[in-house]
């Protein structure tokens, strides 16, 4: 595994030493853009806009247009912005997970500790543990100032990637319903809601879109039609909710016996 960022945690005076590593990878196909015509690969290039000939990776550099000229950048430039936050995430608050929306949530990253910080890595650890809380800090990673959380998992430490609030969109033009739920049909949610209430397991979802579309896939390399199987689209104007949930609720009993 190759690490992705080499810094240190900020964990008051004490420094932690530590490289930081992807913790996902896609689960989905690796699907592959082809022409038509004779299934030959399509290919993106790097192209000088004025001239239409391809550039490579070591001629191209980054710039910010500022008025109407290009003021371009090298990497002394971006450490020189923030040359702290380039090296360490600096824990700024320790808080409560729960207080943290899931909205805000998006990217996780292993940590380890290089050499003589395990020990301080170690007492992190198991502080946080005792503590229930998480660190909040910020970053920087490829040239973008990130704001993530530092939190035991298992027997390591993650920093998961979180947005920051200027992030995320106004939604106020979505037609949201204003109505009320009927006394009724919201006791008969809530029961359903129970009854398929369960500790979360993680391990029982799988990708099954990805292994269904590989069966597809080694089906028609076997010369094999598929039909597409289609989908009757009922009107919720034709939709009695409360004979729904009735339906639900039975379902869930046969389920459970």
């Amino acid at each position: 595994m190759r690490s992705i960022w080499n810094g240190a945690i900020g964990f008051g005076l004490v420094n932690i030493p530590i490289k930081m590593y992807a913790a996902t990878e896609s689960s989905s196909l690796d699907l592959d853009m082809l022409d038509k015509s004779d299934l030959s690969n399509i290919r993106f290039k790097r192209v000088n806009e004025k001239s239409g000939k391809e550039v490579e990776w070591e001629n191209i550099v980054k710039g910010y247009k500022l008025g109407e000229r290009y003021i371009v950048l090298d990497d002394e430039d971006f450490e020189a912005a923030s040359p702290e936050k380039s090296k360490v995430f600096s824990i700024q608050q320790f808080v409560s997970q729960d207080e943290i929306d899931s909205v805000y949530f998006e990217t996780p990253y292993f940590l380890e500790p290089q050499k003589n910080g395990e020990n301080a890595y170690a007492l992190l650890h198991a502080a946080l543990k005792k503590t229930k809380k998480v660190g909040v800090g910020t970053f920087v990673l490829r040239n973008k100032e990130i704001l993530g959380i530092v939190k035991p998992y298992n027997d390591l430490l993650i920093i998961n990637k979180i947005r920051f609030p200027e992030e995320l969109r106004e939604y106020e033009e979505l037609k949201i319903p204003t109505k009320k739920a009927k006394p009724g049909e919201l006791k008969m949610a809530v029961t359903l809601i129970e009854q398929n209430s369960e500790q979360f397991d993680g391990e029982q979802f799988k990708d099954s879109y990805s292994s269904d579309l590989l069966k597809i896939i080694k089906q028609k390399a076997k010369g094999k039609k598929l039909k597409a199987v289609k989908r009757e689209e009922t009107s919720e104007s034709t939709i009695d909710l409360m004979e729904k949930l009735k339906a639900s609720l039975e379902k869930t009993k046969k389920k459970v016996s």
